[in-house]
């Protein structure tokens, strides 16, 4: 356990990334996306940034020993905070200069690489990464070189991955120790898989056009006797990250699954840490087939947990109920940033959730999207959402049908709906620029208004049913 989180939850921050390069989709979007798995109790409020030329000059984590210094001039920007922790874990947004981060991915460097450069207690942590890294950066790849710079000169207290996407291209980095990492470009035509295992193997420290890493990764690892270069070719997980035991139930699984799901020809053995890194899907990947693969659960084997009651299921799945939320940061660089720029979001657990649009040119959510804590309410959307999950996961077989059928609908018109307000708006943004912005934020309220009251209907027509239920089964009628 992470100490950074122990003074929140006693449970750990798990997650499971999927990236999409631009030509292995079905529109030529970039796909970025990532599901938060922490505490049900956790709730998450949106929260949205300004920009600003006198911000604060130094980070104070509330949840941790880290500080560091920060430039006073930062870019506004939208961000997925604990209820407890505004301006902290922003988890996943889109800045003003339209990039878009997600953080993080918890991965796990070996116990013998740490003997030599280990974690730093004050050091840089999954808490901190999004809100000193986003407001900062005007591309993709300066996210990577400013967080480099970050972990060479603090350390870090925790492993972790981060994705970032620019209107040209994606990159993720890695952790590899205490102060040494390593980023990729993702290739444009192809997708990556990861659960909480670092999942690199390549590194060629003459391409800086698809690799970026801390200056001495590769003597680092020769000098320590983690990689003997007259024996073998470098491999970055095996010099640097854990692969144990854990890690063939807990980890293998999701990337095996994943994968089968989008290339179904390839030969994965799920007991084998051998899954490609990147991979050529069978047909180009769309917003629904992301939507699909975070509600993936072994669905309708002997693996699935929900179908068959059982929560000893070994394989961890991707959609669990812990899941606080889940995103898919898409970029559409032919549109304006506005509405090219777009976070689906998913309010806990996906597989009984409703993905709602985030655009990037939108300056406030409803009320009900930033309010919310550790004890259920009526007039938070992160437990309106909450409610209905948890009445769906009394009896999975019967009521979840019901809650998927009413959000897939749902999600469905919303593509629609979403189509002809972005012709709308492309019709008009040139000549009437202030019009468009008020018709994309009245459209944006309109939706996530529509999302929760038809969680509140949800909820209602589950309540009715359990309450069937219950009677028929403690009838205890006359004579």
């Amino acid at each position: 356990m992470k100490e950074t989180k122990e003074k929140m939850s006693s449970l750990p921050s798990e997650c499971t990334t999927i990236i999409v390069g631009k030509d292995m989709t079905c529109d030529g979007s970039m796909l970025v996306a990532r599901s938060e798995d922490w505490d049900a109790m956790e709730a998450k409020n949106y929260e949205i940034y300004e920009d600003t030329k006198n911000g604060a000059r130094e980070y104070v984590a509330k949840d941790s020993p880290f500080r560091c210094e920060l430039p006073a001039e930062a870019l506004g920007y939208s961000a997925l905070a604990p209820f407890n922790l505004p301006n902290h874990w922003g988890s996943a947004g889109f800045n003003t200069a339209g990039v878009g981060m997600s953080a993080t991915e918890s991965i796990f460097s070996s116990d013998k690489v740490l003997e030599f450069d280990p974690l730093v207690e004050n050091g840089v942590g999954e808490n901190a990464v999004f809100n000193i890294v986003l407001p900062y950066i005007r591309t993709a790849k300066e996210g990577v070189e400013r967080l480099g710079m970050l972990i060479e000169k603090h350390g870090i207290a925790e492993g972790f991955g981060i994705g970032f996407v620019d209107n040209k291209e994606i990159w993720y980095l890695e952790t590899a120790c205490g102060h040494r990492w390593l980023a990729c470009r993702m290739p444009s035509d192809k997708y990556f898989v990861t659960g909480n295992q670092s999942r690199f193997r390549e590194y060629n420290p003459n391409d800086r056009e698809n690799f970026l890493a801390s200056a001495d990764l590769l003597e680092f690892a020769e000098k320590n006797g983690l990689w003997n270069p007259k024996e073998e070719e470098f491999d970055f997980h095996k010099a640097y990250i854990r692969d144990i035991k854990l890690d063939t139930t807990y980890n293998y699984p999701r990337v095996w699954g994943l994968q089968q799901m989008f290339s179904p020809s390839i030969e994965n053995d799920v007991t084998k840490n051998t899954f490609p890194v990147f991979a050529k899907a069978e047909k180009p990947i769309s917003i629904t087939d992301m939507r699909r693969a975070f509600r993936f659960h072994y669905d309708n084997t002997e693996h699935d947990p929900y179908l068959n009651s059982n929560p000893k299921e070994p394989y961890r799945p991707v959609s669990i109920f812990r899941t606080t939320q889940t995103h898919i940061l898409q970029v559409r660089p032919e549109l304006p940033q506005a509405i090219g720029c777009c976070n689906y979001v998913a309010m806990g657990m996906a597989d009984l959730g409703l993905f709602l649009p985030l655009y990037q040119g939108i300056t406030s959510y409803p009320e009900a999207y930033t309010k919310g804590n550790d004890k259920a309410s009526v007039d938070s959307a992160y437990w309106k959402f909450r409610k209905v999950m948890t009445l769906g996961m009394v009896n999975y077989n019967k009521y979840a049908p019901i809650i998927k059928e009413a959000y897939l609908k749902f999600e469905a018109e919303t593509d629609q709906r979403q189509r002809e307000m972005e012709e709308e708006y492309l019709r008009i943004y040139k000549t009437q620029p202030l019009r468009a912005k008020d018709m994309l934020q009245e459209f944006s309220d309109r939706i996530l208004t529509k999302g929760i009251e038809l969680a509140d209907r949800l909820q209602e027509e589950l309540f009715t049913e359990l309450t069937k239920d219950i009677q028929a089964e403690y009838l205890f009628h006359g004579a």
